[in-house]
This record gives C-alpha cells, structure tokens and sequence, in this order.
C-alpha cells in the first residue's frame, strides 16, 4: 500500500515564510511612499531582493519571484503538485512561438517566452517549427494547430490569440479538477470566471456576435455562458447584474466600477478563498496558498511601483492595492 505523504516539515517552513508576506500596513505604508524611489528602498528594507537587491524594480520583483519558485523546488523536489500554477506559462510560451514562428514579429525571443512552466519554452518553439505536435500534450497540440490554421488563413491575431487563450483555461480548469489539492481547483475556478467575463466584454465591444461569442467561454461551475453572453452584449452593466446572481456575486459591484476594480476584487476573492489554508497542517494547501499569495503581493507591488513611476495619484493607486494574504 503507497502511504499517503505528510506535509509536516514543508508546512513548518511555510509557516515561517509567512511572517515575510507584506501585510496590510505594509501595502498602506507602500502606497503612502511620497515617490518612486522611497518605494522600492521600503521594500528593500522589507528584506525584499535580499543583501544584494537590484536597483531596478523589475529586476527586484524578478528576483522575488525567482526566490519562491526556488523555495517550492527546494520543499516540492520534481513535484507534480503546482504544475497547475505554471500551466498559464506553458501557454504564453505556444502564443509566443505562434506569433514568431507564423508571423512577422519582430520581438526578441527574450521578450517573448517565459521560464518556469511544465515544458521548456525551447520544446514548444521546436514542436512548432518541426510541425511535430507530438512532441506536446495532447491539448496543446490541437490547440496550437486550430490556431495556426487561422492564423494562416484569416490572418486575425486576436481570433488567434483567443483559441489559445480559451485552450489555457480548459487545461486550467481540467488540472485544478484533477489536483491533489481542493485549493489549486479554487485557483482555476476563480482564474477561469475572471478571463469569461473579460473575454466576454471584450468580444461584444468588438463586435462579435452571440454566437461567436458563447463558443470563446469555458464552462466553470456557477457561471451559465448562454446567461453571460446574453449580459455582455448588452454592456458591462448587464454582466455586473447577471454576476450578482451567481455565487460570484462579490465580484458585481467592482464590475460596476471599472474593469481594473474587477480585476482586484477577482484577485481578493482568491485569496479569501485560499486564507483558510493559513491554519492548515500536514497537507499541501498550505504550500499552493503560499505560492498564490506571492503571485498576488508581487502583481500588487508591480502595479504600485508602476503606478509611483509615472506619478498616479494615490486615489488612483488605491484600486490597485489588492487584500493581504496575513
């Protein structure tokens, strides 16, 4: 018989690297910094980019990044378990070698692909090239060839862009449902309702039918896409009162707002919905919560010190601060 593996030790660790997580002071103090500068020299006295922290910002935010993956590599070693967190790479990496194999980008590779996904961005530029899919999941595969068909044959970017998007999100949604921890299908759910609402909006503005429309969504439990496509193509509001309806209805008031309040108020809901894990033990939640609220503070960082550079005001910034996860 397999035993069952505890988490005793690497939830014991978590626990320690949680007191380093920015609290709400901490996001309040952030926002209150008077310029750009005095920003990123808070976070480096918050131990942020370690003793020797870059002085560019997206390098610091790189390099914490960088430093929860190592932690996860060093606690998880060769762990299937958050494989759901960085499938979202693994798909930006077949948009990207799409784009540059298939059309006339001119963008440096470098800018292009990311690391850290389930498959080397090299392994899916290669499958491409060599036009050999089987060299990819299954998934992606037929994914990447419905979207070079119509790429090639209409020449629609966005059209594109949208089968690969909606492939990322069934592959989300199919790897949160199959995880070994009820938490990563949280992720997916919440993560999957965000991009249906902002697909949706985005297609009726440019003119696509109801039909079309319906076919770009993903099913996720509590939304009815016949219901969402019918709001959207009547506006933003009708999808913030269709949204009040459903077990998202947190989300509505913040859709009413704009669309970067919506964004932030998603943000939150996840990490409501993943807060309980903080008095979890020996189980793997704890980890997949930890790593989803480091994603989360370095978005919000990101979007602050951006904000700080270009001089936005701080009633401005406000609706980038997302909820702490301690």
């Amino acid at each position: 018989m397999i035993m069952k593996k505890d988490y005793i030790f690497e939830d014991a660790r978590i626990r320690v690297m949680e007191t380093g997580l920015l609290t709400k002071a901490d996001f309040e103090q952030l926002l209150a910094e008077p310029s750009y500068a005095a920003a990123l020299n808070f976070l480096k006295d918050k131990g942020w980019g370690g003793p020797d922290a870059p002085k560019n910002a997206e390098a610091l935010l790189q390099a914490e990044e960088k430093a929860t993956w190592d932690l996860m590599e060093e606690l998880l070693p060769q762990s299937p378990l958050l494989n759901t967190l960085r499938l979202s790479r693994d798909y930006q990496n077949l948009k990207a070698a799409v784009k540059q194999i298939y059309t006339d980008s001119a963008l440096d590779a470098e800018r292009l692909f990311v690391e850290g996904g389930t498959i080397p961005s090299a392994k899916i530029r290669r499958a491409l090239e060599e036009q050999d899919p089987e060299q990819l999941p299954e998934e992606m595969a037929e994914a990447a060839a419905q979207a070079t068909e119509v790429l090639a044959r209409t020449g629609d970017g966005q059209l594109c862009d949208i089968i690969l998007d909606r492939a990322a999100l069934k592959a989300l949604l199919k790897a949160g449902k199959e995880a070994e921890d009820p938490v990563l299908n949280e992720y997916a759910q919440v993560t999957a309702v965000s991009a249906d609402i902002r697909c949706a909006l985005r297609a009726a503005r440019s003119g696509r039918d109801g039909e079309t429309i319906k076919e770009m969504l993903v099913e996720v439990p509590g939304l009815d896409l016949a219901d969402l496509t019918e709001a959207a193509l009547n506006g933003r509001q009708a999808v913030s009162d269709y949204l009040a309806l459903t077990p998202y209805a947190s989300l509505a008031p913040a859709l009413s707002q704009s669309m970067s309040a919506f964004e932030c108020a998603c943000d939150n809901l996840l990490i409501e919905r993943i807060r309980p894990q903080l008095y979890e033990s020996e189980k793997p939640g704890p980890l997949v919560a930890y790593v989803i609220a480091r994603e989360n503070e370095i978005k919000c960082v990101r979007l602050l010190l951006s904000g700080k550079l270009n001089g936005l005001p701080e009633n401005v910034l406000r609706e980038s601060l997302r909820n702490s996860y301690v």
